[in-house]
């Protein structure tokens, strides 16, 4: 009984002390860190159901922060040696290498994914899972980097992205990409939905 409870006094303390270091982040650069505390598990979870492990190639995590999506893509099924973490933040890429030393993890800019990317083949992802604040950009800039990120992926391959908005934070091209949504998360504060990006065959 006592183990179990140490247990859990480490994992509260591991994430009171994720939370920290998000409200930090934020407060230094709400830029890119789009939100004050991590995203919560019916939230993660949902993003990572759109991810299809029998895909060839990694998946690929953009602004993973301090990993809680990163979780639920290895629940899902995910290697961690199948998975590439891009992230903004220096203190957060060195979190996540602590946390997941088999997982590839490249500090740079989202915005200049295939600068940053640049030894990443073409067509070559299973799937992009996104946590990037998407509406504190320019449309252009949202809209750039989804055609940068279909440059990596095969047709009918998935770039999931979460918001907290009414709209898609990126508006439908239906003769370049399909757009779905799921319904609200309630449980996620505040409440988000998944939208998940598809490039035409």
């Amino acid at each position: 009984m006592l183990e179990v409870s140490a247990r859990k006094v480490k994992g509260l303390s591991a994430k009171l002390a994720d939370e920290v270091r998000f409200i930090r982040s934020w407060a230094e650069n709400p830029l890119t860190t789009g939100a004050v505390s991590p995203s919560g598990p019916d939230l993660t979870r949902r993003m990572a159901a759109f991810i299809e492990p029998e895909r060839p190639g990694p998946v690929l995590e953009i602004g993973p922060g301090t990993g809680v999506v990163t979780h639920a893509i290895l629940e899902r099924g995910m290697l961690p040696s199948r998975v590439i973490a891009l992230e903004y933040n220096e203190s957060f890429c060195a979190l996540l290498r602590r946390r997941y030393p088999d997982m590839k993890v490249v500090q740079g800019d989202a915005y200049k994914l295939r600068e940053t990317l640049a030894d990443v083949p073409e067509a070559s992802l299973a799937s992009i899972v996104s946590s990037m604040p998407l509406f504190s950009r320019p449309k252009e800039e949202r809209r750039s980097l989804l055609m940068q990120a279909f440059e990596l992926l095969p047709p009918g391959a998935p770039f999931i992205q979460f918001s907290y908005a009414l709209v898609p934070p990126i508006a439908p091209e239906p003769e370049l990409f399909s757009v779905e949504r799921s319904g609200w998360i309630l449980k996620n504060l505040p409440p988000a939905r998944v939208w998940v990006y598809r490039k035409t065959v």
